[in-house]
């Protein structure tokens, strides 16, 4: 054998000596961590040991996940373990897909849909972790991290099949390309997403076997719990933002929508999308825009139930919110889309007859609300800006149960009523508009009070100024009080019409009277 033979087995030997020692201090030291674990989990004076023994068994399989890497998972030639690989990260830590390791282009000059796609589909290649609603598959909550990137999109990020949940796409932004759909989402969550796509071409879409059937749910709803969290949407003028069709509690968290041509967000059908500190605008402005009477589009379009929208600033479009669901709940929404003289609505109610929403601490910037056939609406501690008003509008005539209280208004002195009515109402039970306040508008409200004095037998009131209903006076209480010495003058409530009321007595005297009036 040649002496440099005899070199090269020399140093295999020394290179092994030395893997198989840096294995063997790496497991003592592990075996040692483990046996000081057991110590303090099991010991008398220990306070983790006070906790039950749950935790205790998930952290004993992940301190042997983690020796069994060490051990059994090391290369025939001594390589060392790739850390994202590690057993450790799949026991404890969950399963993020960088969207840059599929070939998505972080600097949006050249298409990354194929790209993010193929992660969205690897992130459905998991055993199942169980249901959450009947027929959906808990995924386990695999996260399609875009880490920071800006991607140029010519398709919709799609889910791979209905009836799955538990999963986050968050962190970067997408872009519509020249040539994106102008009739699609950005983001789609869509019964339909894969639909036309044969199973070969959805498996060419992924490194690995869709572990996942790619048949139709047995669930009632699409999807459940999916997280769009930290993005900057831009539709690029073509298309929408999000749509999430018949799923089940959505959340849509701290996302910038912008230039959409028709709905920044659009939800129909399903429960509990919770929309939250989140922006939205057609145009980038921050109000003063002299494009604003051209602005089309909708910002956040609910056609389902039981929706919240908390914390959003909606600062361009012709409709900020439009609702045709029922029971949804506004909250600290901020509206300055497109002004109501320029034929802009802040949130449009579009469910007559079963409106059921409710709108709080919410600041509606030159652009107002219409509500069709109001019934169970309320709208309390809310500011209302720049001659802007609540209409209620009539479509079969219906307006029950409607509170409107509690809300400021401010205006420029040209004479505009704070609450308005398109159309006639026939039916109105349990409306209650008071306790606003006015700043150079017109306060109408469903409760009044009014005075007046002077020498006679017969005094009127007039409270057509105020109150809201035409003719609709239900209930009357008046005070008379007469200086006349020492005359007891009889006196009556003698006719109520047209909001007028009026006090008669049997002789001319000198005398205030106070009226109190509502159409309770």
């Amino acid at each position: 054998m040649s002496l440099s033979q005899n070199g090269e087995k020399t140093d295999r030997k020394m290179m092994e000596r030395r893997n198989m020692g840096g294995r063997n201090i790496a497991v003592a030291t592990l075996s040692m961590i483990l046996g000081l674990f057991l110590i303090h989990v099991s010991g008398d004076n220990s306070r983790v040991g006070k906790f039950s023994a749950a935790p205790y068994h998930d952290q004993m399989r992940q301190l042997q996940a983690f020796k069994a890497s060490l051990i059994g998972r090391q290369s025939v030639s001594g390589s060392p373990i790739s850390p994202s690989s590690s057993p450790l990260q799949e026991a404890i830590g969950p399963r993020v897909y960088h969207v840059t390791n599929y070939g998505a282009d972080p600097t949006g000059k050249s298409d990354s849909t194929e790209a993010l796609n193929k992660a969205i589909a690897d992130a459905f290649q998991v055993p199942s972790e169980g249901f959450l609603m009947e027929g959906i598959t808990n995924l386990g909550g695999p996260q399609i991290n875009l880490e920071g990137g800006n991607y140029l999109i010519s398709k919709p990020l799609q889910l791979v099949a209905a009836g799955a949940g538990n999963l986050m796409i968050h962190g970067g932004t997408l872009r519509a390309s020249d040539d994106f759909p102008v009739d699609g989402y950005l983001i789609d969550l869509s019964p339909n997403s894969w639909a036309s796509s044969t199973e070969e071409e959805i498996r060419e879409g992924s490194s690995l076997k869709l572990n996942l059937q790619l048949t139709s749910s047995s669930s009632s709803y699409n999807y459940e719990y999916i997280t769009l969290r930290d993005l900057m949407l831009d539709s690029n003028y073509r298309a929408g933002g999000i749509s999430v069709i018949n799923s089940l509690r959505t959340s849509i968290d701290n996302c910038y929508i912008a230039h959409f041509s028709t709905n920044g967000i659009l939800v129909q059908g399903g429960h509990e999308t919770y929309i939250r500190n989140s922006f939205l605008g057609q145009h980038i402005t921050a109000g003063g825009d002299a494009g604003e009477r051209n602005y089309t589009g909708t910002a956040i379009n609910l056609m389902g139930n039981d929706n919240a929208v908390t914390d959003v600033v909606i600062f361009s479009a012709a409709i900020g919110i439009m609702a045709s669901g029922q029971a949804n709940t506004f909250s600290g929404v901020h509206c300055y889309n497109k002004a109501t003289s320029f034929g802009g609505t802040g949130i449009y109610l579009k469910l007559p007859g079963l409106t059921q929403t409710r709108i709080v601490n919410s600041y509606l910037d030159y652009t107002g609300i219409v509500a069709e056939d109001p019934v169970q609406l309320h709208i309390s501690s809310s500011f209302i800006l720049g001659d802007a008003f609540i209409l209620l509008k009539s479509i079969n005539g219906v307006a029950n149960g409607v509170t409107i209280v509690d809300n400021m208004f401010s205006g420029s002195n040209k004479g505009v009523d704070i609450v308005q009515l398109e159309g006639p109402f026939t039916q109105i039970d349990q409306v209650v508009v008071d306790r606003n306040s006015a700043k150079g508008m017109n306060i109408k409200a469903t409760v009044a009070r009014g005075s007046v004095e002077g020498n006679s037998s017969s005094w009127t009131v007039d409270f057509n100024p105020v109150l809201l209903f035409p003719n609709l006076i239900k209930h009357v209480q008046y005070s008379l009080s007469s200086s006349r010495g020492s005359s007891f003058p009889s006196h009556a409530l003698r006719n109520v019409s047209e909001n007028q009321v009026v006090i008669e007595s049997d002789l001319a005297v000198p005398a205030n009277v106070f009226v109190t009036v509502d159409h309770a």
